[in-house]
């Protein structure tokens, strides 16, 4: 069997990310060939003018289309290209990136504004996901970001984030703020846009 005619197979298929585990299992081969099957497969499409590209999200893999070509697809398929994502709502993104996993009080305490909505509608949207409950009075959910906050950002993994410095000191929010507009311009042309939250506002808490 042919694992790169396979892997692409799969991946053309799927739709979504896989697991390498996953594939490794499927396919009958170490995790470490998968990876690095994927990676040979991604140079080839770069190295020919491809119009697809195979992404590494932390321990998945996912084929999409090349970005340059991302206007051509939204035109043919008249699809409006969504705004930016919000400000409140790139904040409530960058705490859980950086501070994951976290509560939504949590987010709310460092905020200083109620994020239920925001927090919600990033759910909504894929951007984050309750990943387990923390083990207090009243079990509140805990939120990590997805694959698809990866895809959206143009990373392989949290590793590439920006670093963020050292929020002790009393210019902390001053740090955060300066961490969330080096994700805000990190995001290139043709990349999944972020789509802006309408709606509800977020509340000073009491």
């Amino acid at each position: 069997m042919d694992i790169t005619a396979a892997l692409e197979a799969i991946l053309f298929a799927a739709g979504e990310s896989v697991p390498a585990a996953r594939l490794s299992l499927v396919l009958n081969t170490d995790e470490e060939d998968i990876l690095r099957t994927a990676e040979e497969l991604a140079e080839s499409y770069r190295r020919e003018g491809r119009g697809m590209r195979i992404l590494r999200l932390e321990d998945r893999l996912q084929m999409c289309s090349a970005p340059e070509y991302a206007p051509l697809i939204t035109k043919t398929l008249e699809q409006r290209r969504p705004p930016a994502l919000s400000q409140p709502a790139l904040e409530t993104l960058a705490i859980v990136a950086y501070f994951q996993p976290v509560t939504r009080a949590y987010v709310d305490r460092v905020r200083g504004v109620d994020s239920s909505y925001t927090v919600g509608a990033l759910a909504e949207r894929g951007l984050i996901e309750v990943c387990g409950r923390l083990d207090v009075p009243g079990r509140p959910a805990l939120f990590r970001t997805t694959d698809v906050f990866l895809r959206t950002m143009g990373i392989s993994g949290l590793s590439e984030l920006p670093p963020l410095p050292d929020m002790t000191g009393g210019e902390g929010v001053e740090k955060l703020q300066k961490a969330i507009d080096e994700l805000q311009n990190g995001v290139t042309p043709g990349q999944i846009s972020l789509t802006e939250l309408d709606g509800k506002a977020d509340t000073p808490k009491e």
